[in-house]
C-alpha cells in the first residue's frame, strides 16, 4: 500500500497511554482523509513502552516503529521520524493524547496550499502555570522569529516531507518548525484544534523547558538563520 501521510509518534515512558493511543490511532486510520501510516519513535524509554510498541506494531499492519538506544529528546525523535518517512506528507502527535488524531483531517484540508499546517490549541486544559509559561515562551519566540504562530508547542502538525527533511534539527528546535519552513520560503498556517487534559503518565516538560530553555534556543535559531543555506535549481541536464 502506498501511503500519502505518515504520523510520527515520539514516545518516552508513556506505557500507561499506549493502549488507548493504539485504539485512537486505529480509529483515525479508518476515517483519515488520505492513506495514512503510523511510525512510533521510542526515545529510549526506561519503562515498558518499547515492548508495548512492538506488540502494537505486530498486530497492526499500518503501524511501524524505530527505537533509540538511549533517550535523545523530542527533537531527535521528530528528526528521526522525518528521516524515515517515505510518504508525501508527514506529521506528528504526542503520545499523551492531549490532542486528537481526528483533527489531522482539519490540517490536511489546507496542506495543498501550504508547506506546513500547525494546530493551535483552543481552550487548553492545562494548569495555570503551564498555560502562562507557554504564553510567555511563545511570545519570546515570536519576537525572535517573527513567524506569527501563537502555539508552536502544539503537538499536531502536518508538513510536506520534502521540506521536513531539509530542516536541520538540533535539541529544542521542534519549537521552531514553522520558522524553519519560512527559511525555506515555505508557506505556513495555524488551524484551531481541540485540547484535552492528560489522563495518564507524567508531563516531560517543566518550567525550565517552557521558559529558560526556549529562550536559549532562540539564540541557537538566530545562529541557524544566519548560516542557513537555501537554494532553488533553475535548470538541470537530468
Amino acid at each position: 500500500m502506498t501511503y500519502k501521510f505518515t504520523i510520527i509518534v515520539p514516545v518516552y515512558n508513556e506505557e500507561d497511554n499506549l493502549e488507548r493511543l493504539e485504539t485512537e490511532l486505529k480509529n483515525y486510520l479508518k476515517i483519515a482523509s488520505v492513506p495514512t501510516s503510523v511510525l512510533f519513535v521510542n526515545d529510549g524509554s526506561s519503562d515498558n513502552s518499547k515492548a508495548l510498541i512492538q506488540s502494537i506494531c505486530e498486530r497492526n499492519e499500518h503501524f511501524d516503529f524505530i527505537s533509540f538506544k538511549k533517550n535523545c529528546g523530542l527533537s531527535a525523535a521528530i528528526k528521526a521520524g522525518f528521516d524515515h518517512a517515505n510518504s508525501e506528507l508527514v506529521g506528528y502527535i504526542d503520545s499523551d493524547l492531549q490532542t486528537a488524531p481526528e483533527d489531522f483531517n482539519l490540517l490536511l484540508e489546507h496542506i495543498d496550499s501550504f508547506e506546513l499546517v500547525t494546530g493551535v490549541r483552543s481552550n487548553r486544559k492545562d494548569s495555570f502555570v503551564k498555560n502562562v509559561s507557554s504564553k510567555i515562551a511563545n511570545g519570546i519566540r515570536r519576537a525572535f522569529t517573527h513567524d506569527g504562530m501563537d502555539d508552536t508547542g502544539c503537538p499536531l502538525k502536518v508538513i510536506r516531507t520534502a521540506n521536513a527533511k531539509r530542516i536541520p534539527m538540533f535539541r529544542g528546535l521542534h519549537r521552531f518548525l514553522p520558522a524553519m519552513i519560512l527559511l525555506q520560503n515555505g508557506r505556513i498556517i495555524q488551524i484551531p484544534v481541540r485540547h484535552f487534559p492528560r489522563l495518564a503518565g507524567k508531563a516531560k516538560f517543566g518550567l525550565w523547558n517552557r521558559l529558560l530553555g526556549p529562550l536559549m534556543d532562540c539564540f541557537a535559531y538566530l545562529w541557524m538563520k544566519k548560516k542557513y543555506i537555501n537554494y532553488e535549481i533553475e535548470k538541470s541536464s537530468k
